[in-house]
């Protein structure tokens, strides 16, 4: 299969192209700056926000699947909203005009507006599922949200096979010791992420599944590690930090409050690391 990887240079974007690369996939890699190496077949350098017909041309001919993660991760950037937005737009809508097979849109679990909101929203109710409403108040959680229904817009319009996965905190190594180290000493802080993670290892794994297991048409799908960053157990940190969030089932020990249900039921996916086995 020919996988055409956007934000190819970003951190999860390297560790996809090279896992899609051993496992004898084709890779197009694109970024919006010149990678200095990538074991991608080739590379496209380009804005999508604002792109012409050449450069999507370019990158999607005679593409199988696309994983779009190309994205400003924060609401901290400038124009995040409209980055984001215009170019999961413009790629997928001209993926589904070319007739690629498979559309996997690299989306957050700030799509429900908890993580990054500035009056400290709280879930409804936890586990946190993937019909949750939104309660966002910041761009980038909007940005992400309406990505969601571009693709599903885009997979309803040409017939295509699509999945929205969202991520909590991506990382492993030392990215993960420091952001542990962060969540640690103030819990509250992490309070919006509901103390998710998942190591990157298992983000990847999540996207290449994504890629091939079938789907009838789009699915938004939250694929995250089984337990919390914290030390302190869940439901001490859910009286805490979201007393007013109705829980529908258990939480035991450090059980994430984020459900994993539908990673499980329909991709097949169930993550296998874990820091505090590490």
């Amino acid at each position: 299969m020919k996988i055409l990887v956007t934000g190819a240079g970003g951190m999860l974007g390297q560790a996809l192209v090279a896992r899609l690369r051993a496992d004898g996939h084709g890779v197009r890699a694109h970024d919006r700056t010149p990678l200095r190496t990538s074991p991608a077949d080739d590379v496209v350098v380009g804005d999508l926000s604002h792109p012409d017909d050449q450069v999507l041309g370019r990158l999607l001919a005679g593409v199988d699947a696309v994983v779009h993660a190309a994205a400003l991760p924060s609401p901290l950037h400038e124009n995040v909203f409209g980055n984001n937005v215009g170019s999961t737009y413009h790629l997928l809508d001209a993926a589904g005009e070319l007739g690629v097979g498979r559309i996997v849109y690299v989306s957050s679990l700030s799509a429900v507006g908890l993580a990054w909101s500035g009056r400290g929203a709280a879930p409804l109710r936890l586990p946190l599922t993937e019909d949750h409403p939104y309660l966002g108040d910041d761009p980038y959680g909007l940005s992400k949200h309406v990505g969601e229904l571009v693709t599903a817009t885009v997979s309803r319009r040409h017939g295509i096979p699509a999945v929205s996965l969202r991520f909590p905190f991506i990382g492993t190594g030392e990215r993960l010791r420091h952001h542990l180290a962060h969540v640690q000493a103030d819990p509250g802080g992490d309070r919006g992420a509901l103390w998710s993670w998942i190591d990157t290892r298992d983000a990847v794994t999540a996207l290449v599944v994504a890629l091939t297991r079938p789907v009838d048409g789009h699915a938004v799908v939250t694929a995250a590690a089984p337990d919390t960053t914290a030390l302190q157990p869940t439901a001490e940190l859910l009286r805490r930090y979201h007393p007013e969030s109705q829980v529908t089932e258990p939480l035991d020990g450090f059980a994430v409050p984020v459900s994993t249900r539908l990673s499980r039921d329909l991709l097949g996916f169930i993550p296998v690391h874990t820091w505090r086995q590490a």
